[in-house]
């Protein structure tokens, strides 16, 4: 089954065998492992040993980007969030519900954040502290530009966390060159095409330190993570993870090395979303983003304007085929979502739009203008 959903992903063989081995997380043996990959991924994303360190946390992406947001910002604390889309909507909730001040910069969920209109809202309010940038809205499908926002932003004197969560590993990002930037966070899955289980945030070891006692919650506190490894000396966890995927975890990051790492990884799910849009285009239907917009992890379809329409019959014919996508809509006109990343090629997407093509027959969509 190809999984054309931005997670979980399609993932290679070598990835779920590693799974069925089994590990004890305090175990001597495992401890090296886990700061291996503390080690990868603070390279991978530009960190600097004596600036940086990387941090896990059990769960899914919304768990680690609540925990940034309560990490960093005190409660009370006022943070920025451009409205890109449904994830920068799960930011604001998780943010609010965590007690601190969200100030929606309003945008159009169809382009960019345009750095001039950040710095803008933070002239016009110097109690903000933080900006909240969703670098790839998967809602969507675009692409937030993390240099120049965070340009404008370090110009501010003020501070930037980015849910990379659909980026990290496959778009550019160098904490090296962004002073600004207090942490990034991203997850096992997605890019970087393993199974979900972590969430990871690579942050600044100064700000960790001036920020300890913010979180306000000892799951979600990324000092205390921080604190633990200074005590341990960096293998262990405090609380039981998922073991078994930090080592599948492990062998997908080999995979990403042996693929030639981030910019190999771009090229591909490039090649994978022009295959799709192409494709899309082909068959009548039309993309929910102009090609200039597009990002390379996500390609949103608007739905066809025909009656007989229907998304979840859509998605079951698809999946008849060995093609599953996501079975809903998040965008304000209807768009069904397709998934360019994971252990996918340009060949499989040129199945999957063979396979749309043949799923709208079945289903008898003529008009497949957007609704």
């Amino acid at each position: 089954m190809l999984l054309l959903i931005p997670g979980p992903v399609t993932t290679r063989p070598e990835v779920r065998a590693a799974l069925t081995h089994d590990f004890a997380p305090w175990d001597n043996d495992f401890r090296p492992l886990y700061l291996g990959i503390r080690t990868r991924l603070l390279r991978i994303a530009g960190g600097r040993p004596d600036e940086h360190v990387t941090l896990a946390l059990q769960g899914c992406g919304h768990f680690v980007t609540e925990a940034a947001v309560r990490s960093f910002l005190p409660p009370g604390g006022k943070l920025l969030i451009p409205t890109t889309g449904a994830y920068s909507d799960r930011m604001i909730r998780l943010a609010t519900e965590a007690g601190r001040q969200v100030i929606q910069l309003p945008i159009p969920q169809t382009a960019p954040t345009e750095p001039q209109v950040v710095a803008a809202a933070l002239a016009a309010d110097p109690t903000i502290s933080h900006v909240g940038l969703v670098y790839s809205e998967t809602g969507s499908g675009v692409i937030h530009d993390v240099v120049t926002v965070g340009a404008a932003v370090r110009a501010a004197g003020r501070r930037l966390i980015v849910d990379a969560v659909s980026a990290f590993g496959a778009l550019p990002f160098d904490l090296s060159a962004q002073p600004e930037v207090d942490v990034v966070v991203f997850t096992s899955n997605k890019c970087l095409e393993c199974v979900p289980g972590f969430g990871f945030a690579v942050a600044r070891i100064d700000r960790l330190l001036a920020c300890a006692g913010h979180a306000g919650s000892w799951s979600f506190d990324l000092a205390d993570v921080y604190a633990h490894s200074l005590r341990t000396g960096g293998g262990s966890f405090r609380f039981t993870p998922p073991a078994q995927v930090l080592n599948a975890f492990n062998v997908a990051l080999d995979l990403f090395d042996a693929e030639g790492g981030q910019p190999a990884r771009l090229a591909r799910y490039t090649e994978n979303m022009r295959v799709l849009y192409d494709g899309a285009i082909g068959l009548g239907l039309v993309p929910y983003l102009p090609r200039e917009a597009q990002g390379p992890v996500v390609v949103n379809i608007h739905a066809p304007s025909d009656p007989a329409w229907n998304l979840q019959a859509f998605v079951d014919a698809l999946k008849a085929r060995g093609v599953l996508i996501s079975n809903f809509y998040n965008t304000p006109r209807p768009s069904f979502r397709v998934g360019c990343i994971g252990a996918i090629t340009p060949a499989d997407m040129a199945r999957a739009v063979a396979s749309m093509g043949e799923a709208l027959r079945e289903l008898g969509i003529q008009r497949r203008e957007a609704a």
